[in-house]
């Protein structure tokens, strides 16, 4: 068995800008369109889109295949990169790829247009996320009361990064229209956006959050990398990073879902057990972009936000609705089936 990894997600190694890294992305799920899930001898076939393969929220994926999971699952797994989760989204209900892991809130938002998704593995209960503010505006914005008429960086339109900033802007009395996002991407592209003025500040992740720490480019205006964080300012736990596939998928395919929560739910109780460091071992060299000890603090940092087993956080899913309904139209004049957007069938077998 082998698993196959496509590296389109080059910004690891802070060497190609943010349209190349699409081009590559594109071209990587292209190139491989035509492949079937019926194995051909190597394991059963499954092609997985990643948000970003070298963020640290999304970090389960790349370990589970360096750990050899996939393989003992008789899993031949193709992980490919976009730098957003929209992207993979994207990628997912075009039928490019099987799987998407990304941030649960899209399944939601898919649900009103009519695309039935779920996640089948719940890797976390917080975002993981960071609002940072540049270090030229930090004296500017004390709070998300701030945002009005400032540029805040995000990885792509329509991106949980930017779900979650809209909703900070208008939980604190900011309107949608009194701010601009903009789609920066992630590592050297969101850093270079911060450092240059082209942002005020914005969302992202480690290990980005941590690089900007080190070069004293930003400052932490709100941590979301806990629970407790998460509780602060978004009001519960918020699931954010997850396995989802679409449900017709799922259903008709229920052997190899459950080889693929086997292997995660492994992968997430390995995680529970070794320190960041021991992580950070595991991982591709380049993921550290030459510095191993701030790659590993940036892991440290985030590991608070996964789950042991993948199971839902109670509350959830509410918590997220309610985060989606305050500025998104069409969630708000919609009616969600929230127990349509998640499954436990196949996490509680493999924690069985």
């Amino acid at each position: 068995m082998r698993t196959t990894v496509r590296f389109a997600a080059v910004a690891a190694a802070g060497l190609l800008g943010l349209s190349s890294l699409t081009a590559c992305a594109n071209d990587a799920a292209s190139a491989s369109s035509g492949a079937d899930t019926k194995g051909d001898g190597k394991g059963t076939k499954v092609k997985i889109m990643v948000g970003g393969l070298d963020k640290v929220i999304y970090l389960p994926a790349m370990l589970t295949q360096r750990l050899g999971y996939f393989d003992a699952e008789g899993l031949d797994v193709e992980l490919l990169s976009e730098p957003a989760g929209v992207q993979a989204e994207t990628a997912l209900v075009s039928g490019q790829v099987q799987g998407a892991v990304g941030f649960y809130d899209h399944t939601l938002d898919l649900q009103v247009k009519g695309k039935e998704v779920e996640s089948v593995v719940q890797f976390s209960h917080a975002p993981g996320e960071v609002e940072i503010v540049s270090t030229k505006a930090e004296g500017d914005i004390t709070s998300p009361k701030d945002f009005k008429g400032k540029k805040l960086g995000i990885t792509g339109l329509g991106s949980s990064t930017d779900f979650l900033t809209k909703y900070l802007a208008v939980k604190n009395g900011v309107k949608v229209s009194q701010f601009t996002p903009v789609a920066v991407g992630a590592g050297p592209t969101f850093i270079a956006a911060l450092q240059q003025g082209a942002i005020d500040g914005g969302m992202t992740t480690d290990p980005t959050v941590a690089t900007i720490l080190d070069k004293k480019a930003g400052k932490v205006l709100l941590d979301m990398r806990t629970p407790k964080g998460s509780q602060e300012a978004l009001g519960g736990p918020y699931p954010s990073s997850s396995l989802y596939m679409q449900t017709s998928w799922v259903n008709s395919h229920k052997d190899t879902v459950q080889k693929l929560a086997n292997a995660f739910v492994k992968t997430l109780k390995w995680m529970s057990t070794h320190s960041a460091s021991d992580i950070a071992g595991k991982m591709p060299a380049d993921y550290s972009q030459g510095n191993k000890m701030l790659y590993a603090v940036a892991i440290k940092n985030t590991l608070p936000m996964f789950t042991k087993d993948g199971v839902m956080p109670k509350n959830g899913p509410e918590t997220v609705e309610k985060v989606l309904k305050a500025f998104n139209p069409n969630i708000q004049n919609a009616e969600v089936d929230l127990d349509k957007t998640y499954t436990t069938e196949f996490v509680q077998k493999a924690t069985g």
